[in-house]
């Protein structure tokens, strides 16, 4: 993997955490309301465990394999 694309997915790795934390913060906000819309909270709740695993494959891609 090239240093620009190493740089590439940094980037984009970071942009999926800020969006996890969002998605934490409008689902938190979204449970305290009276009345929550289950359909929605179900839907936020899915993406945020959906780029949570994209951010453990990417990590995954920036970390070097250590050979033993």
């Amino acid at each position: 993997m090239t240093e620009e694309e190493m740089e590439a997915l940094k980037l984009q790795l970071a942009g999926m955490r800020l969006e996890h934390r969002n998605l934490d913060e409008t689902i938190a906000r979204l449970v305290e309301t009276p009345i929550a819309d289950e359909l929605e909270l179900r839907r936020l709740k899915k993406r945020k465990l959906y780029l949570k695993d994209l951010i453990f494959t990417l990590e995954g891609q920036l970390t070097p394999d250590i050979r033993a």
